[in-house]
C-alpha cells in the first residue's frame, strides 16, 4: 500500500474513528458506562503523548540537544558556545529534579523544585498584575476621560465610565473585610458605607457570575449540536455509500 492510498483512507478512517469517539461520549447521557471511560481514557492518552512529544521535539531536541551535537561533535554556529552557556543550567537543574524520583533521594531535589515554583508563581503574579491589573485600572479611567469621547455619544460614554466605575468600586468593596474585635464568637464588622457599597457590589458578582455561566453553557450547547450534525452527516455519507 502506497502513499498516496493511504492518504486516501485518512479521510474516511478519521471521519469513522471520529464518528465513534463521539457516540461514546454522548454515551455519558445515558450514565456512566464502559464506552465512555474508553473514549475519555483515549482522550488522555492521546493528549499525553501528543504535549510529550512536542516538548521532546520543540524543547530537549532542538534546544538541548542539538545544540550540544553540534558543539561537541562539529559544525557548530558562531555562537554556539553562548548557547550551551545557556542551555548548561537547564541540563544541570533538569539532572537535579531526577532525584525526585527516588524516595530517598527527594529531599536533594527540593532546592529545584523550590526554584521552579517560585519562578511560576513570580511569573503567575507579574502577568495577573501587568496582564489584567494595570489593563483593567486604565480601561477605568479611559472610561472616564471625556476628552477621548465622541462628541455625538458625550453623554452615553459618561454613563457607562459612572456605571464602571461603580461596579468595580464596589466590587472590589465585597473583598473587603472587617477585624475581628475582642471575644470569641464574634463576628467582624465593617463600616455601614462599606457593608452597603458590599451588597451593591455583590448584585454586580451575581449579574457576572450569570453571565460567565450563559457563555459557558451556550458553549457547551454550540459544541454538542456541532457533534451531532457531525453525527448526521457521517451517516448521510455511509448511506449515500451504500
Amino acid at each position: 500500500m502506497n502513499l498516496e492510498t493511504l492518504t486516501q483512507w485518512a479521510e474516511p478512517a478519521g471521519a469513522v474513528i471520529g464518528f465513534l469517539l463521539t457516540i461514546m461520549v454522548l454515551s455519558y447521557i445515558i450514565g456512566d458506562n464502559f464506552l465512555f471511560r474508553l473514549a475519555i481514557h483515549i482522550f488522555i492518552g492521546v493528549a499525553s503523548g501528543y504535549a510529550a512529544v512536542l516538548v521532546f521535539y520543540n524543547v530537549l531536541w532542538n534546544q538541548v540537544i542539538v545544540p550540544l551535537l553540534q558543539f561537541f561533535v562539529g559544525g557548530a554556529p558562531p555562537d554556539a558556545l553562548g548557547s550551551v552557556a545557556r542551555i548548561l543550567p537547564a541540563v544541570v537543574m533538569g539532572v537535579w529534579m531526577l532525584a525526585k524520583i527516588s524516595p530517598r533521594l527527594a529531599r536533594v531535589g527540593n532546592p529545584v523544585l523550590a526554584f521552579l515554583v517560585g519562578v511560576g508563581a513570580a511569573t503567575a503574579l507579574g502577568g495577573a498584575v501587568l496582564g489584567s491589573i494595570f489593563p483593567q485600572v486604565s480601561a477605568s479611567a479611559d472610561a472616564l476621560n471625556l476628552q477621548i469621547a465622541p462628541a455625538e455619544k458625550l453623554a452615553g460614554w459618561f454613563v457607562n465610565g459612572i456605571f464602571l466605575l461603580v461596579g468595580t468600586v464596589t466590587t472590589l468593596s465585597y473583598f473587603h473585610f472587617g477585624v475581628r474585635t475582642r471575644g470569641e464568637g464574634t463576628i467582624p464588622q465593617r463600616n455601614p458605607v462599606v457593608e452597603f457599597m458590599a451588597t451593591i457590589g455583590q448584585g454586580f458578582i451575581v449579574i457576572t457570575l450569570g453571565i460567565l455561566f450563559s457563555g459557558v453553557y451556550f458553549a457547551a450547547l454550540a459544541a454538542l449540536i456541532n457533534r451531532v450534525m457531525f453525527i448526521w452527516m457521517i451517516i448521510q455519507d455511509f448511506l449515500q455509500i451504500q
